[in-house]
């Protein structure tokens, strides 16, 4: 049972995300390269903007802003799942090697198998969950010791490992590649936000319609595994599955963000924090604050990043490891 407070004061906290994302999005709609006097983004909005000012909202803008946003709640609610899994509060997708196994995957596809640009958007989250999904399955092998069990410490040290093999082997498959495909890959492992179009967002959207509303009725799940095995198996929890089946959530609501952002990491590590620190620990009340927080810092960061420099900007991924690298100091020094 949730006190009538704590639901009143979750409302709250929903509100006032809601109300900074919105400010977020209006600004980022009004500020860049191409920038859109803020008393013409309405009246664009409405279809009475010049053929220039409905271009740069519909076309360049909005679908950056509405990538963004879902890929920062992917990788909120993946982060969530993942420090839950593992009894770990440095646990991220992107510390543990889940993004670079993504990355892989992308850019094995992207190097040998040339598409044409709409069906690169529709395959691209299937293959980066492939290649995530490989990654996971090798890391949680060698996290599991015959007798025990599966290691959650254990996970956290053998995925850091796999994320400095990973980025090895994406060195030595760029060194042969082409010019141009050598630096979208390098654009790619920056975080830059490149899939910034239409078609990526309907690519990524169904798993996120799917895969989010299922964490959030496992909600109950989750706290019960991030207590401690002998409480789990005692209210007749099936250990073993819930996990199984809660990381391959995680692994794919990673690989469908990152596949049209690029390796961003952290979002997945401050998100939950930030939502415990607001309203506790229950993955019932934080959950979805993790995911507007989630959604509102990585569109935060990439609205900062691509005005600070123009016309390139400074890549989503970079400034969140600016904001994320000294956090994950200070809970690694905390601990």
């Amino acid at each position: 049972m949730i006190h009538p407070s704590i639901i009143k004061k979750h409302r709250f906290i929903i509100i006032g995300l809601v109300v900074f994302i919105v400010m977020t999005i209006v600004a980022s709609l009004g500020l860049g390269y191409s920038s859109v006097s803020y008393n013409r983004i309405l009246p664009t909005l409405m279809g009475q903007g010049t053929f220039k000012e409905e271009f740069v909202l519909f076309s360049i803008r909005m679908p950056r802003i509405v990538i963004t946003l879902l890929a920062g709640m992917a990788l909120a609610v993946s982060g969530a799942i993942l420090q839950g899994l593992t009894r770990n509060d440095l646990a991220d997708p992107g510390i543990i090697g889940i993004n670079s196994g993504a990355g892989v995957g992308v850019a094995v596809f992207f190097l040998f198998f040339p598409l044409d640009a709409t069906s690169f958007a529709y395959l691209l989250p299937a293959v980066a969950f492939l290649g995530a999904l490989i990654t996971a399955i090798l890391i949680y092998l060698f996290s599991y010791k015959k007798g025990i069990g599966f290691q959650p410490v254990r996970l956290i040290l053998v995925g850091i490992g796999f994320s400095m093999a990973l980025s090895g082997a994406m060195i030595v498959l760029i060194s042969s590649a082409e010019q141009q495909k050598v630096d979208f890959i390098a654009k790619w492992l920056a975080g830059n936000v490149w899939g910034a179009d239409w078609p990526f967002v309907w690519a990524i959207l169904p798993w996120l319609i799917v895969l989010i509303p299922y964490t959030l009725f496992k909600a109950n799940k989750l706290n019960l595994l991030s207590l401690n095995d002998p409480v789990a198996i005692g209210v007749g929890l099936s250990l073993e599955k819930e996990r199984l089946v809660l990381l391959l959530t995680a692994v794919a609501l990673a690989a469908a963000a990152v596949s049209v952002t690029g390796g961003i990491a952290f979002i997945g590590l401050m998100a939950p924090h930030l939502a415990k620190a607001l309203i506790g620990p229950r993955y019932q009340l934080f959950l979805p604050i993790a995911i507007l927080v989630g959604g509102w810092l990585l569109l935060f960061a990439d609205t900062i990043g691509r005005n600070l420099l123009e016309p390139e900007g400074i890549a989503a991924g970079i400034m969140t490891a600016l904001i994320g690298a000294p956090y994950f100091i200070y809970l690694l020094m905390r601990k």
